[in-house]
C-alpha cells in the first residue's frame, strides 16, 4: 500500500534543552524509521511559564548540519520569519542548504508571530506583511538565479546574486505558513505549498478541510490551478509518554492532540490525507528519540 501523503516531524523548539548530539541522533532514527522529512522551527526565545527563558538552535545552522548527517528526507523551516533575516542573507542560507542536503530544502516562510523575540534581537515588528512581501519578492528572485537590484521601502540591493546556487532547479520549494487572507494573496500566486499550524484550525481532519476548501478557492482567485499547491498541516500528536501542550503555539486556542493506539493514530492521519493534504508536520509530545521511534510503528501501518 502507498503512503498516503508524505509525513514529516518536527525536531524540539524549546520544551527541554536538547544537546546538540541527541538532535542528530533524533534526526538520524527519523530517517531510519520511515519519516519523508524534518523540520525545525524558525525561533529565539520563549518566556517559559517558570519565569526562565530558553531558545532553540538557530534554523538554518541547524538544517545545513542535519542535511549533512542525513541523505534522504527532506528538510525544512517551519517556517522562517522574514522579519528575523534580511532576504538576500536568507536566499543565501537557503541555496547554500539546498546545496549540501542535495537538493532536499523546503524553504517554509511566514511573518512571525512572537513579538519577544523581535524586541530582544532589535528587529523591526511594525508592518510585518509589508516586509515580508518585499522580501518574499527579493528572495524568490535570488533562488531563480537572477542577479537583482532592489530599492525598495524596506530592502536595498546592488546587483546582487546567489552563487553557488541551489541545487534544484529555480531553487528550493517554497512554502507559506499561514492562512490569513493577505498573506494568502502574497504567497499563493507563487508557492509550491501552504501550511497551517495545528490550533488554527483545531487539528481535526474536519477543521483541515474547511482551510482547504478556503484556500482552494482563494488559488483559484489569483489565477493558478489550485492542484498546483499543496496542501500541508501540522498535527498535535500526543503519545502515551506525553504530559501536555508543545511550546511554539502562537494562539492561546486549545484543540484536543492526535492520539491512541498505532492503529488508530494511523488511521486519523489518513483522514488528514483523506482532507486533502499532500505532507503532515507531526509536532509530538513527547519530542524525544523513543517517540520518534515509536512513531515509525504508525508509519509502518499506514504503509500496510
Amino acid at each position: 500500500m502507498t503512503r498516503p501523503c508524505k509525513i514529516g516531524v518536527q525536531l524540539p523548539e524549546v520544551e527541554r534543552f536538547v544537546p546538540w548530539p541527541e538532535l542528530i541522533a533524533m534526526a538520524r532514527s527519523a530517517e531510519e524509521v520511515g519519516f519523508d522529512s524534518i523540520w525545525l522551527g524558525d525561533h529565539l526565545l520563549y518566556d517559559l511559564p517558570d519565569g526562565t527563558v530558553r531558545g532553540p538552535w538557530e534554523v538554518f545552522t541547524s538544517l545545513a548540519a542535519l542535511a549533512a548527517v542525513t541523505s534522504r528526507v527532506q528538510l525544512g523551516s517551519l517556517v522562517a520569519s522574514l522579519g528575523f533575516h534580511e532576504p538576500a542573507m536568507l536566499a543565501k542560507m537557503a541555496a547554500t542548504v539546498d546545496g549540501i542536503s542535495g537538493g532536499r530544502l523546503i524553504l517554509g516562510v511566514g511573518a512571525g508571530w512572537n513579538r519577544r523575540e523581535y524586541d530582544a534581537y532589535g528587529f523591526s515588528y511594525d508592518h510585518r506583511v509589508d516586509r515580508f512581501e518585499e522580501a518574499f519578492g527579493v528572495i524568490r528572485r535570488l533562488l531563480a538565479g537572477d542577479t537583482v537590484t532592489h530599492t525598495g521601502v524596506y530592502y536595498t540591493l546592488d546587483s546582487c546574486v546567489v552563487d553557488p546556487p541551489a541545487t534544484r532547479p529555480g531553487g528550493p520549494l517554497l512554502m507559506l505558513g499561514s492562512n490569513s487572507p493577505r498573506m494568502l494573496s502574497i504567497g499563493l500566486p507563487h508557492v509550491h505549498q501552504w501550511n497551517v499550524w495545528w490550533s488554527l484550525y483545531g487539528n481535526t481532519p474536519e477543521g483541515f478541510a474547511a482551510v482547504v476548501a478556503d484556500v482552494r478557492a482563494r488559488t483559484e482567485a489569483v489565477g493558478r490551478d489550485p492542484d498546483e499547491v499543496e496542501a500541508t498541516a501540522c498535527v498535535y500528536v500526543q503519545l502515551p509518554s506525553g504530559g501536555g501542550r508543545t511550546m511554539g503555539d502562537p494562539t492561546s486556542t486549545s484543540a484536543p492532540p492526535v492520539a491512541g493506539t498505532t492503529r488508530q493514530i494511523a488511521d486519523r492521519l489518513a483522514a488528514f490525507a483523506a482532507a486533502g493534504a499532500h505532507h503532515l508536520q507531526l509536532v509530538v509530545d513527547p519530542i524525544t528519540q523513543p517517540a520518534i521511534e515509536q512513531l515509525g510503528e504508525v508509519l509502518a501501518a499506514l504503509d500496510a
